[in-house]
């Protein structure tokens, strides 16, 4: 479970986030949407512990873990696993080697025996399956000249592998056509399960077409202004944020 109570970031000194409280239940997917400017990527990036996102009230726990308290690795290992809203290419690095180190270090976080080469092989088949991922991609460079759906799907097989309890979302629909978002959401789906949570950031209604959110979230002026099930989607489809925006002000 994600716990966050009165969070407040600010980034150069400047306040974002005015004080978020939220919970995401286990085996739960929760959609945050809002305007531009809103906060959502701030708040993306303020659990993951990035830099230059100084969280100076509240705290965000995930199940026990006081993310706070942690390294942004440290985080990861705990069950965090951020989808970025434009993955970056790591030219020279196979996947297969990528993911390996990632998931070692996370065992190594956990006092576990690291996952020998060939008992690797068979559980990067297994998750690519999972996902319904062409294993051919696992031979290729991290996100080198990939589609964006690539990209994407590429986060999907990270997912499987890592096994994290907490999945976040940052706008993952992003550059996405109509057949790479579908691709994408089931991916998503396949990885749903009572172990695992999902906080979804998007701007539009598109993606909870394909993922089914427990709860809706709406973000403005820093803060959450209003919550609801999946048709609260709909109606800020058709209405937009400016009540949100003058109600936030």
């Amino acid at each position: 479970m994600l716990e966050i109570h009165d969070f407040q970031v600010s980034v150069q000194d400047q306040p974002i986030l005015r004080g978020i409280d939220l919970n995401v239940p286990d085996g739960e997917v929760h959609a945050i949407m809002g305007p531009n400017g809103s906060g959502k990527s701030t708040l993306c990036y303020a659990l993951s512990g990035r830099d230059g996102y100084e969280v100076f009230a509240g705290s965000a726990m995930l199940g026990e873990v006081d993310l706070l308290e942690l390294e942004p690795e440290d985080r990861a290992s705990a069950g965090l696993f951020l989808a970025f809203q434009y993955p970056i290419e790591v030219p020279g690095v196979t996947m297969t080697t990528f993911l390996r180190e990632a998931l070692n270090a996370q065992r190594r976080y956990r006092g576990e025996e690291p996952v020998a080469p060939m008992e690797f092989v068979q559980l990067m088949r297994q998750a690519a399956g999972t996902i319904g991922l062409n294993p051919e991609m696992l031979k290729r460079q991290v996100n080198v000249g990939f589609s964006g759906g690539e990209k994407k799907r590429n986060e999907m097989l990270q997912m499987a592998v890592l096994k994290p309890s907490l999945v976040v979302m940052d706008e993952t629909d992003s550059g996405l056509d109509i057949d790479a978002l579908k691709e994408v959401s089931h991916g998503v789906n396949r990885l749903r399960d009572q172990g695992r949570s999902f906080l979804l950031i998007t701007h539009y209604q598109r993606l909870l077409d394909y993922i089914t959110p427990d709860r809706v979230h709406v973000l403005a002026g820093g803060r959450i202004v209003d919550s609801g099930d999946a048709s609260l989607a709909l109606t800020l489809e058709a209405n937009g944020y400016t009540d949100y925006q003058l109600s936030a002000a």
